[in-house]
């Protein structure tokens, strides 16, 4: 089975193509082919400070999604069976900033993975969005059927490109499902990302940027999700038979940024003197919330939750491997 990951030497991207060559179950039947324009984001040379440029099972195709010809080119050469499109532009204060990169690639370059894989006859096409979509919430969790009402130019062309979606299956019978998932944590995420950001920090001894107001002093909640358990869950429902689903995957571990930044001062033995009170980024979003009683109800579960155990994992991991941040923090 040959798949094709967009995206895969981003953050997400890089842990689920570790996830697939790592399971004994599965690693034995794919070939993996692995297209990236390689962004800023994706300069960190993840794939091959795991090894993973060496297996014979991997191969990696420069190119960027809005390159619809060569996109193309690639699906007549390599005939996929499965797409997995990972690649998007996903910082929120950089949406802010400048939306062009994020409607380019979060929507058209969608639209046209969406094109050629009909052209192509693509067995399956999976979607990865995020929970940011449904936009905030004070006392609920979003489920699959809650309305859209995306905040930030970054959330709306993930919303954008999920209709897009949903109407290829729709209008073209392409088989399609989306995945929307939690804050992800993990090993090899961009250090502009809040925990990469703010452990990499600490770990030189430098201030926090937490946003701050006296109205709302570090509150907003997010739900965090091991980038793990996102890779399993993603595999899991691209194996089910049905298309035109939506799932989402929650980490069903909320915490105030204020709590997550406390959390790591303490393992540093930082008091919240080296706290950095910035303000609020606009239409800043209180909280995340969305249920995954649906994912549930197929029969998965959740293998890495105990979100202290594994931020200290995380912390660990950076420690470690700094000669992989640092070059990108420069």
């Amino acid at each position: 089975m040959k798949i094709l990951i967009t995206g895969g030497c981003g953050f997400i991207g890089t842990n689920f193509i570790m996830y697939l060559l790592n399971n004994e179950e599965i690693k034995q039947d794919i070939q993996i082919i692995n297209i990236d324009k390689q962004t800023y984001a994706g300069q960190g040379k993840n794939i091959e400070h795991l090894g993973i440029d060496k297996n014979p099972n991997y191969s990696f195709i420069k190119c960027d999604i809005c390159n619809k010809p060569f996109l193309s080119w690639i699906f007549k050469k390599e005939k996929p069976d499965l797409v997995f499109n990972f690649a998007a532009e996903s910082h929120v204060d950089r949406s802010i900033e400048n939306s062009e990169d994020f409607i380019l690639t979060n929507i058209i370059g969608t639209v046209n993975l969406l094109e050629v894989s009909k052209q192509n006859n693509i067995k399956k096409f999976i979607q990865i969005s995020t929970d940011e979509v449904y936009g905030s919430t004070k006392d609920k969790s979003f489920n699959e059927d809650s309305k859209l009402n995306p905040s930030s130019p970054y959330s709306s062309s993930k919303a954008a490109a999920d209709l897009q979606a949903i109407a290829y299956y729709k209008t073209h019978n392409l088989p399609v499902i989306i995945t929307r998932s939690a804050n992800n944590y993990g090993p090899y995420q961009f250090p502009e990302k809040f925990l990469p950001l703010f452990i990499t920090n600490l770990i030189d001894s430098k201030k926090v940027p937490l946003m701050w107001s006296e109205n709302n002093p570090g509150l907003n909640v997010r739900d965090w999700l091991n980038v793990l358990d996102n890779c399993r869950a993603i595999w899991f429902v691209s194996q089910n038979k049905e298309n035109g689903e939506i799932y989402n995957i929650a980490g069903e571990s909320e915490r105030t940024n204020i709590h997550m930044t406390k959390k790591l001062l303490n393992y540093f033995g930082f008091g919240e003197e080296m706290i950095e009170k910035i303000n609020h980024r606009k239409a800043h979003d209180f909280r995340y919330s969305i249920s995954s009683e649906k994912l549930k109800k197929l029969g998965f579960k959740f293998q890495y939750q105990n979100l202290d155990s594994e931020i200290d994992k995380l912390i660990k991991w950076y420690k470690e491997n700094q000669e992989w941040w640092r070059l990108l923090k420069k």
